[in-house]
């Protein structure tokens, strides 16, 4: 299965768009315009069980990632990925980095990162809500923790329709359908050498919070940015202020 996704652009310089781990290709939709305008060819995709990849074997997404690449033609591609997308673009970049010419990486999850108590007792609530059948109160929990102060109601409204997305395709599969996790470690990732951005939200969880300047320290070519204004989801909370950043990155030489 190739996963889905949409092209903009007809730029040489290829970007491809990872979603979180709470919305899907969606997510993008100010950024995916405003990068095809900037010059570059664009890929927004659905990581499997997400939108409208299903999850139908067990699977890595690196390695779908890099299937969707050779399908497309395309040899090497600056990573924009936010929060679980920035995960697996550590993951992609460790793994294949000749193909990866930049990373911007928004709010990222990193390989084998320990969760906090609090974000433990977090996600304890949400397994708890999920197994009493209770996908509302889920969604909602998601909503209500990963959108920041600057999310209007447009913002909730989408983020809700894609989580609650994710739990239906998520939890119709076995579970030996689940991911396979590359077990990408800290050596791989401190030998990720292209130019990278990594972004922080002031008003993100405090686990997150704490991985932005630990990873621009790690990574050899990154530079920290804290947004004071941003939860968890900048691409969504502020569209065009998010999409100007990356757009400005991207074009420096």
């Amino acid at each position: 299965m190739t996963l889905s996704h949409d092209l903009a652009g007809e730029g040489s310089s290829a970007v491809v768009l990872l979603h979180s781990g709470v919305c899907d290709r969606r997510m993008w939709d100010a950024q995916f315009k405003a990068l095809a305008d900037a010059g570059h060819r664009v890929v927004r995709c659905d990581l499997r069980g997400f939108g409208e990849s299903p999850i139908d074997r067990p699977h890595t997404h690196i390695e779908d990632l890099r299937a969707l690449l050779d399908t497309l033609g395309i040899d090497r591609a600056a990573l924009v990925a936010s929060s679980f997308g920035g995960r697996i673009a550590l993951e992609f970049a460790a793994r294949h980095g000749d193909r990866v010419s930049a990373l911007a990486l928004l709010c990222p999850a990193v390989p084998g990162q320990e969760a906090s108590a609090d974000l433990r007792a977090w996600g304890k609530r949400e397994d708890e809500l999920i197994e009493s059948g209770d996908l509302d109160g889920a969604v909602a929990l998601n909503v209500d923790t990963w959108l920041g102060p600057e999310a209007g109601p447009e913002a909730r409204e989408r983020v809700r329709a894609m989580q609650r997305r994710a739990f239906e395709l998520q939890l119709a599969a076995p579970e030996e359908f689940h991911p396979v996790d590359p077990e990408v470690r800290e050596p791989e990732l401190a030998a990720i050498d292209v130019p990278c951005l990594v972004v922080s939200g002031a008003h993100d969880v405090a686990d997150f919070r704490a991985i932005g300047p630990r990873l621009a320290a790690l990574l050899p070519a990154a530079r920290h940015v804290e947004l004071e204004w941003a939860g968890h989801l900048p691409a969504l909370e502020r569209p065009d202020e998010t999409s100007a950043l990356l757009t400005t990155f991207l074009a420096a030489p």
